[in-house]
C-alpha cells in the first residue's frame, strides 16, 4: 500500500506514472503509424526508371 501512496503523492511517482504513459502513447502512435506506411502503395521513381539512382558506377573502374 505504501507503494501505491508514493506512486500517486510524491513528485516522483507522478513523473513516473506521466513517464511510462508518454511511451506507452508514442508506442501506440509509431504502431499505426508504420502499419499505414506498410499498406501504402510504393511511390512512383521520380527519375521515370528504375535504375536511375541506385548508385550503379558508370564508366571505367576506378583504380587504387
Amino acid at each position: 500500500m505504501n507503494l501505491l501512496n508514493d506512486l500517486f503523492s510524491t513528485d516522483y511517482g507522478l513523473m513516473s506514472i506521466i513517464g511510462i504513459g508518454f511511451m506507452l502513447c508514442m508506442a501506440a502512435f509509431f504502431l499505426r503509424m508504420f502499419l499505414v506506411k506498410m499498406n501504402e502503395p510504393p511511390a512512383p521513381n521520380p527519375a521515370g526508371r528504375a535504375g536511375a539512382g541506385s548508385g550503379s558506377i558508370k564508366g571505367p573502374p576506378l583504380s587504387r
